[in-house]
C-alpha cells in the first residue's frame, strides 16, 4: 500500500508536483495550491491511498521537489 499525504494549507503553488507527477496533482484555478486527486481531507491534510506501487516513483520526486516539504510518501 502507498499513502501519499499533502498538507494543503502551506502549498506555495510552485507546480513542482504537477510538474513530476501530474497524474496525480493539479493546480487549483481557485486558490493556485495543489490539489491531491482522488485524496480525503482531514483537517487540511489530504490523503491518497493504493495498492498501485507503480505511484511511488512519481510522488517520491514530487515530494523531494517540493521547496516547503508538504507531501509525504510512505510504503507499507
Amino acid at each position: 500500500m502507498v499513502v501519499v499525504t499533502l498538507q494543503r494549507d502551506k502549498c506555495i503553488g510552485c507546480n513542482y508536483c504537477v510538474e513530476l507527477a501530474a497524474e496525480f496533482f493539479q493546480m487549483s484555478k481557485k486558490d493556485g495550491k495543489t490539489v491531491l486527486l482522488n485524496s480525503q481531507n482531514n483537517k487540511g491534510f489530504h490523503t491518497l491511498k493504493t495498492p498501485r506501487t507503480e505511484i511511488l516513483y512519481v510522488c517520491e520526486a514530487a515530494s523531494k521537489a517540493c521547496p516547503v516539504k508538504i507531501i509525504q510518501v510512505k510504503h507499507t
